[in-house]
Parts: structure tokens; sequence; C-alpha cells
């Protein structure tokens, strides 16, 4: 996809969804919130199963234009957004822990993907949110980073979205070089969780 249709969808997008991206946003902070105080930790997997759905089903096969959107965005949006759901209803009680020093710090660059773009130009409607592709699948790896018990198939669905960070010196979306750096913190805790395994 050319940067001109890139960001065609993206403004159409943004003027259809932004009262949905309001209460998806709302949901994803409440969850994170009360994970923090350790109140229905399963909440913030839920909010970002049903987030994760929502992007592959409207944002990819509503509003997307491009075969790769439509055959290999959405079933990995749709995928990683059910996994999160199975998550949270299988581990529903899985230990989260406060984030550390390089989480806070993702957790930041997250929060500020629309000060980014903004400082690069754009203005909305054509400009990354919160509720987007890059963003979503950004605050997903960090906050999942944060449980203790992690399924590997979703760290891998994510870390594969992560690495399309790279797309942002082709497409002039530079903000996702936070996306990248996202990924390649996924790639990192998933080489962990392998190592786990032959600890154990």
């Amino acid at each position: 996809m050319n940067a001109e249709a890139f960001w065609e969808v993206i403004a159409s997008y943004n003027q259809s969804t932004i009262i949905w991206q309001c209460v998806f946003m709302v949901l994803i902070f409440a969850g994170f919130i009360l994970a923090l105080f350790q109140k229905a930790v399963w909440f913030s997997k839920l909010a970002l199963g049903f987030t994760n759905i929502f992007i592959g089903i409207i944002f990819f096969l509503v509003f997307g234009t491009e075969p790769i959107q439509t055959y290999f965005a959405a079933p990995l949006f749709i995928t990683t957004g059910f996994l999160f759901i199975y998550e949270a209803i299988k581990r529903k009680n899985n230990i989260f822990s406060r984030p550390n020093a390089v989480q806070w710090f993702l957790l930041l660059l997250f929060l500020i993907y629309p000060v980014v773009s903004i400082i690069l130009g754009n203005v909305f409607p054509k400009m990354v949110v919160y509720i987007m592709p890059c963003p979503i699948i950004s605050i997903s790896i960090v906050i999942y980073s944060c449980y203790r018990d992690k399924n590997k198939l979703l760290l891998v669905l994510m870390a594969i979205w992560g690495l399309t960070g790279i797309k942002a010196f082709f497409v002039n979306a530079f903000e996702d070089v936070i996306l990248l750096l996202c990924g390649f913190y996924c790639i990192k805790i998933l080489i962990t969780e392998f190592q786990k395994k032959r600890i154990l």
C-alpha cells in the first residue's frame, strides 16, 4: 500500500469510529488500572481482546482496500483478539505484576503516539490515534507482558505485527517506530518464555 492510500484508510476509519474508539480506550484504561490494583485482572485481557477483534473487522475488513489487509492483517487481529478472550477465561486469576522500567517506558511511548503524529505534521482525521492497529498491538504487548503466564501463539502474532513497524520508513508513518520497539520487546519476551521451558 502506498502512503496516500494508507492515510486515506486512516482518515475514513477515524471519521466513522471516533465514538467507538473512545469507548474502547476507556475499557483498556479501566482494565489496566484494575489490574494494577489486583482487581479483576482478567478484564484487561478481555478489553484488549474485543478491541483487537474490532480493529480486525472494522479497520481492515470494512475500511481496508488492499488484499493484504483482508487476508493477512484482519485474520491476525481477529485471532489475536480471540486468544486474548481465551486467556481472560482460561487464566482468569493470572498474576499481574506492576510494570518494570522498560514496560513503563513503552507505555509512555504508547501514550504519546498521537502527539508524535501531530509533531510529524498530521492532522485529524489523517493521523494516528490510540485505537488503531499499531498502537493497539503496542499496548497489547506491554500489558500482556506484565502477566506471569503467557500464551506463546499470542506472543508470536503480536511480534509479527510488531515487526511490521518497519513500514514506518516506507509510508511516512514514523510514529510506528514505537510499534517496532514494542515488537522487539515482544520477541525478547517470547525467547524468555521458550527458555523457561528448557529450564523446567
